[in-house]
């Protein structure tokens, strides 16, 4: 079963065929960043705006990689909720109009769950026969870490994610957005505050995220505003490091993600963690939550670097696994 799905739920546009919800078959997005790093963040009129212009030729371009028609597709999938309202319209729109020329089913899916289903997918070209669905077994606990969500999830199954834990403030990667800005490292701030961070060996600088003991909530405001406060009071010293004050910030917001993720998966009793998000992306999260997920015996997934992003591909994955809906009773996922 080949899905087309369409991704717009903030500044990107992306187009993805997936087959039998595993083998990504292509991925193509178009970013509309270069259009808002002047302004520090994404600016919805415009990022609406470009993805009214990318869609179609997102669309044909993805279905070109992959080889197929319009004709050859099964269903057509896309991202309902949340993100946008004005580039989530772009979508729910375009993937209607297609529904309903071609006569093929429709299937609305949550943006969120996507992120964790990225996980699942395969590239075609690296696709030797290995079972992924049997190598990350269910249930499981999911961590969605982005620049608007940071929350953790009980998942029974490809139907069935359940918030269990959430940031009561700023979302982990809006954090990083906001760090960078007050260090003047531009945007968006999750890529060189890593970055900045892998060049400090020693570091005496500490900043804590509120821990919320006795729940499995997050706080990210908090150390946002520690790093504020520290640049007011030291930044004018000749001994301020930027690069020390980016790396005590990530090791809060890391620290902090990895102890209550595994927790949580300790329990519940779940033996996998599946991670997704743009924060995802981040490699000292990558490597702190895959070493200690080792320690305590819980397998600890993320995706391919290029699905850790918005795309469609995590979209029409999930798709496949969500109820085939008609046109007119789509169920979301």
């Amino acid at each position: 079963m080949n899905i087309l799905g369409i991704e717009t739920s903030c500044d990107e546009t992306s187009a993805s065929v997936v087959k039998n919800g595993r083998t990504l078959l292509s991925n193509v997005v178009a970013s509309s960043l270069s259009d808002h790093q002047k302004y520090g963040g994404i600016i919805p009129e415009i990022a609406s705006r470009r993805q009214l212009e990318f869609i179609t030729i997102v669309t044909m371009k993805a279905l070109s990689s992959a080889g197929l028609k319009l004709t050859d597709i099964d269903a057509i999938a896309y991202t309902k909720k949340p993100g946008l309202i004005g580039s989530l319209l772009v979508g729910i729109s375009f993937a209607n109009s297609l529904s309903f020329a071609l006569n093929k089913p429709l299937i609305p899916v949550n943006h969120i769950h996507a992120h964790i289903y990225a996980n699942f997918l395969v590239d075609k070209a690296k696709d030797k026969g290995q079972d992924l669905f049997s190598e990350l077994p269910l249930p499981a606990i999911g961590l969605v870490v982005s620049g608007g969500h940071s929350s953790l999830f009980s998942i029974k199954n490809f139907q069935s994610f359940r918030v269990f834990g959430q940031t009561r403030d700023d979302a982990a990667g809006e954090a990083y957005d906001k760090v960078a800005r007050i260090l003047d490292l531009g945007y968006p701030g999750g890529p060189v505050i890593d970055k900045l961070s892998r060049t400090v060996k020693d570091n005496d600088i500490r900043f804590l995220c509120a821990p919320l003991a006795g729940t499995n909530d997050f706080s990210f405001s908090g150390i946002k505003t520690a790093v504020l406060y520290y640049k007011q009071k030291h930044g004018a010293k000749k001994d301020f490091s930027i690069p020390r004050v980016a790396h005590a910030f990530q090791e809060g917001v890391v620290n902090i993600l990895v102890e209550k993720s595994l927790l949580a998966c300790q329990k519940r009793k779940a033996k996998t963690l599946l991670v997704g998000g743009g924060v995802a992306a981040n490699t000292i999260l990558r490597s702190r939550l895959e070493a200690r997920g080792r320690e305590v015996g819980i397998r600890v997934s993320f995706p391919a670097m290029s699905l850790c992003m918005d795309n469609a591909a995590m979209v029409a994955g999930l798709a496949y696994h969500c109820q085939r809906p008609s046109v007119k009773n789509a169920v979301l996922c």
